[in-house]
């Protein structure tokens, strides 16, 4: 069968093979980012914000994202390259931490293979390796603790104990990753669910539990206590607003149920992985489970077929995570890419059905069903990159609403010079937190940019920063967004006069994006409202 010239190629030569996947990938990238085909998003943009002013940690996100910001731009300039460098970066390191696992300790090289094209193709991954958000470094971390706890509990080839550095690495990764978002918190209870699955089974080596918990608390300790400390100064606001935004406080917390959220939630997910290679993955995620709880030596034996320390790895990294954001669904709105990580284990239990089949042989209707899934991932893939340039309406481009901040900063400093008796006595706000991060962005000289707080919003960290400071006297520009929206009426209370509002329609490379709506204020009293503690 045609496969086996397939098969034959990738079993060859599988580093290289590895290898031009990953390079090619990185290089589409690089290319995307530095011809400025899609300018920062707003969080990019409020995290490069963070960086101008360096804190233990943020009101919504840990310190490690601001961090690896400015390392970047420090070499590469405050620019979208500077910013965007770190998930590029992190990027290319992903494929080879999965080859390391993959083929390094389980000894599959295919696999490997299969795995790296799996998470090149991956909607997911694909945006994670462009925008630099707070999920590429936490991936990083996710997998290099998944690659740490397998170490631990597996011999190497010579048939001895790995020593203390799967537990070093485990308490490195895991308290990294508690800087980049909470979530990594729940990477402990996953641990200990994989060691006592093993543990039943006999299959722990000695004196691993003492070392686990040793090496998870200084991990925590290690990730937490800047955190902590932080949120100690600030009234616990950051840990607040998680528990609001997950839906325990506030409106959300009442007992509730909408199958809308729920439909919203598994479509994110097999956007983010593809139907076609989602559905291996649950295949291969049963067979995994069931192997886990009760081995079967005839499956193990079986070829391409994953042993009782990898089944129960995978099992265990995807259905938790998998199944407790499905039925949080049920009670509150879940983010996509809060079962973000699930899909580490998703796209290696993906590539292990993949070489299951292969190595099987699978059957002509197969076969040509995985052909035609390859070559709809790679077209996915040449969208992504090249949607500009092809002739697509733009209430069907996904990232429309994305654009046009370069060009909505550019003209607010037009306004600023020409509408403004001092235009350097003129600062840019908004009510936003996202329009504020890209005006600070985007408006030539990135000057600081303040959110202004009315209307009971929820809070952001421009808050805990307040209004500026010494600019009596001053005049500012207040952008909005909405169907001509009226000004706060806290606008007129700071300001001798305002006057609007204005249109303005953002344009990326000639074509109209999204309005926006902006007043002239004149005469600033240097009154800055209170933001509301309780809004989180």
């Amino acid at each position: 069968m045609r496969h086996n010239g397939l098969i034959g190629s990738l079993s060859a030569r599988p580093g290289l093979w590895a290898f031009l996947i990953a390079a090619s990938a990185l290089a589409l990238r690089l290319w995307f980012v530095a011809t400025g085909q899609l300018g920062l998003v707003q969080d990019e943009a409020q995290y490069w914000d963070w960086t101008r002013t360096m804190q233990l940690t943020y009101y919504s996100k840990g310190p490690l994202i601001a961090w690896i910001i400015a390392s970047c731009t420090t070499f590469f300039g405050d620019t979208e390259l500077g910013v965007r460098l770190g998930s590029i970066l992190g990027a290319a390191l992903f494929p080879a931490l999965v080859w390391l696992l993959v083929a390094k300790l389980w000894r599959s090289p295919l696999m490997a293979v299969l795995a790296v094209f799996v998470i090149t193709v991956s909607p997911l991954f694909q945006a994670l390796g462009i925008l630099m958000t707070t999920d590429n470094p936490f991936v990083i971390c996710w997998t290099l603790c998944m690659l740490a706890l397998y170490a631990a509990t597996t011999q190497d080839e010579q048939g001895q104990d790995r020593g203390l550095w799967p537990y070093a690495l485990l308490a490195l990764a895991y308290g990294v990753g508690i800087l980049a978002k909470y979530t990594m918190l729940g990477l402990a209870g996953l641990a200990f669910a994989y060691a006592l699955l093993l543990h039943r089974q006999g299959a722990l080596p000695r004196r691993f539990w003492p070392r686990l918990v040793l090496a998870l608390g200084l991990g925590a300790c290690l990730g937490f206590l800047p955190t902590l400390i932080w949120n100690m100064q600030n009234d616990f606001v950051g840990y607040k607003h998680v528990l609001h935004l997950i839906g325990v406080t506030g409106k959300a917390s009442h007992a509730s149920f909408r199958i809308s959220r729920v439909f919203e939630y598994v479509g994110a997910q097999l956007g983010f992985a593809l139907p076609w290679w989602y559905v291996l993955a649950l295949l291969a995620g049963w067979r995994a489970a069931l192997q886990a709880w009760r081995p079967n030596a005839a499956y193990s034996a079986s070829p391409g077929a994953l042993n009782l320390q990898q089944s129960t790895l995978l099992a265990v990294f995807f259905w938790p995570m998998t199944l407790f954001f499905l039925a949080w669904s049920f009670h509150t709105k879940v983010l996509a890419n809060w079962n973000a990580v699930s899909f580490v284990a998703g796209s290696l239990l993906c590539a292990a059905e993949l070489h299951r089949l292969l190595v099987a042989g699978p059957s002509q209707r197969a076969w040509k069903w995985l052909k035609t899934g390859a070559w709809a991932s790679l077209a996915l893939l040449l969208f992504v990159h090249l949607h500009q340039f092809l002739p697509v309406p733009q209430s069907l481009n996904p990232a429309h609403r994305l654009k046009g901040w370069q060009d909505l900063g550019q003209h607010m400093r037009s306004v600023a010079d020409t509408r403004f008796p001092d235009p350097s006595r003129v600062f840019f706000m908004s009510d936003v937190y996202d329009i504020t991060a890209e005006l600070a962005f985007y408006v030539p000289g990135q000057p600081r940019a303040y959110c202004l707080w009315w209307d009971g919003r929820r809070m952001n960290q421009y808050d805990l920063w307040g209004g500026p400071k010494g600019k009596e006297g001053w005049d500012a520009i207040l952008v909005l967004r909405g169907d001509s929206p009226s000004v706060p009426p806290v606008a007129t209370e700071m300001f001798a006069s305002v006057s609007g509002p204005y249109r303005y329609v953002a344009s990326f490379r000639g074509q109209p994006v999204r309005p926006f709506y902006y007043y002239l204020c004149m005469g600033y009293n240097g009154s800055w409202p209170r933001q509301d503690t309780g809004a989180f």
